[in-house]
């Protein structure tokens, strides 16, 4: 059986996926699926860079706002949401553009990865949460770290409530997520994914969009949209607070930080995060990169991007 064609923007944050990826749904006739771990949270939207209503250009945009900053939201739940609206988007005669930075959910959404299921120990999950209490985080994500250590490399430490999961799964199945996750890698992708992946040949350029984005967040409101978050009852410990910009935010309203601490925390949180994510992304052999310090504006990258999806047939 012929496997639905779709398209995935990649790359590190502020390297320009979100503007690449509305003007190919202009060009092509596409709607943009969100794939970043963060944007799907409502009121979460300076920090997160999310598109504006102006920046979408009237493209279809999903899997944006579609949960409240208190929920737990995991990677199995965005597979399922965002492979109902991609059949949707595909059986409408439309071209399916995945864009985002979270390297995890965009593989998982393209393989149709299927996660463990288990009803958990309760017992155990308590006793992880005790010792988070008593020794901190990087405690725990030790622990992981010597079951599981890519898994560990994936999870932020501060991002307790997945790593505890993790180690809840390793302990009720006897088999770490990565043991499960490589198991389901042996089937047949869902969907035939042309990837095109934007990247910068000299790192510093990236540090300098970075640092002015950062720079840009600030003066739109960031402050003033953790504090409504906050006000709002959310939890300062919830995965959705522990994002980058967020937590940093936190720490400056608890006095523990000055603004200006703040924003540079943000800064070098972002570059680390950028590395990261080009760590995760180098390891898929099907990305077709463009250096995006190499082309000379929107229409380059464009026509480039086009010419990589022609040669393979969408």
């Amino acid at each position: 059986m012929t496997k639905k064609k779709i398209v995935c923007i990649v790359g590190p944050t502020a390297s320009g996926k979100t503007a690449l990826s509305i003007a190919l749904a202009k060009k092509l006739d596409g709607e943009v699926v969100s794939c970043d771990s963060m944007q799907i949270y409502k009121g979460m939207d300076i920090g997160t860079a999310k598109p504006t209503a102006s920046e979408m250009q009237g493209i279809a945009h999903h899997m944006l706002s579609i949960v409240d900053p208190s929920e737990n939201y995991s990677v199995a739940r965005y597979v399922d949401d965002a492979t109902a609206i991609v059949e949707d988007i595909l059986s409408r005669g439309k071209l399916p553009i995945i864009t985002g930075g979270t390297g995890l959910y965009v593989d998982s959404l393209v393989n149709g990865t299927e996660f463990a299921q288990f009803s958990g120990d309760t017992k155990y999950r308590e006793e992880l949460f005790a010792l988070y209490e008593e020794k901190g985080a990087a405690y725990i994500h030790g622990l992981l770290c010597t079951v599981d250590p890519e898994r560990a490399e994936q999870i932020h430490e501060n991002n307790v409530k997945r790593v505890i999961r993790a180690l809840e799964i390793y302990k009720a199945t006897g088999k770490t997520i990565t043991e499960h996750d490589n198991a389901t890698k042996l089937k047949e992708a869902r969907f035939d994914a042309t990837y095109i992946g934007l990247m910068f040949e000299d790192r510093e350029k990236l540090y300098e969009r970075i640092n002015l984005r950062v720079d840009m967040m600030l003066k739109d409101g960031l402050c003033e949209e953790v504090k409504r978050l906050l006000d709002a009852g959310t939890d300062p410990k919830s995965t959705s607070m522990q994002a980058i910009g967020y937590k940093e935010m936190i720490s400056y309203f608890n006095g523990e930080s000055t603004l200006g601490d703040a924003a540079e925390s943000i800064k070098q949180a972002s570059r680390r995060y950028a590395k990261r994510q080009m760590t995760w992304f180098k390891r898929n052999k099907n990305i077709n990169w463009i250096a995006v310090d190499k082309s000379e504006n929107i229409s380059d990258l464009l026509q480039t991007s086009i010419n990589f999806i022609s040669s393979e047939s969408i």
